[in-house]
């Protein structure tokens, strides 16, 4: 099987992983950043990780043996998490058509311990594109399907910043494809086109302005 090494945890779990895809689960909030007129200015994520994956990831990490995983302690595991994920354009995508965001490095990110699980929390500046964001598509997805993301039951994707409320519409994978998945095997991933199956079980986000 081909390792993708998306997040600097996997290196941690690099020697457990047997499985079919995915391999880590994550639970997404997303907030849409913008200006009085709707223009996107940055993303904002929290990212929960699943509680198998974060009891394996934090192995090691509690420095002063209280027991508990401080922000302090985890700041190294965050830091190098931003500079992993750059590579993989931090699984987010907000595009207009065919007309993409670009953004800068990742500000404002830091790792909680909630007793249970790792969340991820990151902010992703624009830095070029102005897109509206009644006109805009966000998607929070791994191609490969390595990681699985899946927005939350409760406030999955807010705009802040906007004059105007917006509407969230939300697209589910169709029905069936998650079956369809336990059927693959990871050579299907492997050999996967270039858009990758992943694509397959995201949920792209519109939204519905005044």
């Amino acid at each position: 099987m081909k390792f993708r090494a998306v997040l600097i945890f996997f290196a941690l779990l690099a020697p457990a992983l047997a499985l079919a895809h995915p391999h880590v689960w994550v639970t997404a909030t997303t907030t849409v950043v913008t200006k009085p007129d709707g223009t996107i200015t940055a993303i904002k994520h929290r990212w929960t990780f699943d509680e198998p994956f974060s009891a394996y990831a934090v192995t090691g990490m509690d420095t002063n043996g209280d027991g508990k995983f401080s922000r302090e302690e985890l700041a190294p595991f965050a830091k190098i998490n931003m500079e992993s994920l750059h590579e993989y354009g931090f699984f987010t995508s907000v595009k207009q058509g065919k007309a993409a965001i670009a953004f800068h490095d990742p500000v404002d990110y830091w790792l909680d311990h909630d007793g249970k699980a790792l969340i991820l929390n990151f902010t992703l500046p624009v830095k070029e594109g102005t897109i509206a964001v009644k006109d805009a598509r966000l998607e929070v997805t791994d191609p490969s399907f390595f990681v699985s993301f899946e927005f939350a039951k409760e406030n999955p994707v807010q705009v802040e910043g906007f004059s105007k409320v917006c509407k969230v519409q939300m697209k589910p994978p169709a029905a069936g494809v998650f079956q369809r998945l336990s059927q693959l095997g990871e050579n299907a991933f492997d050999k996967a086109p270039p858009g990758g199956l992943g694509i397959d079980f995201s949920t792209p986000v519109t939204f519905s302005c005044p």
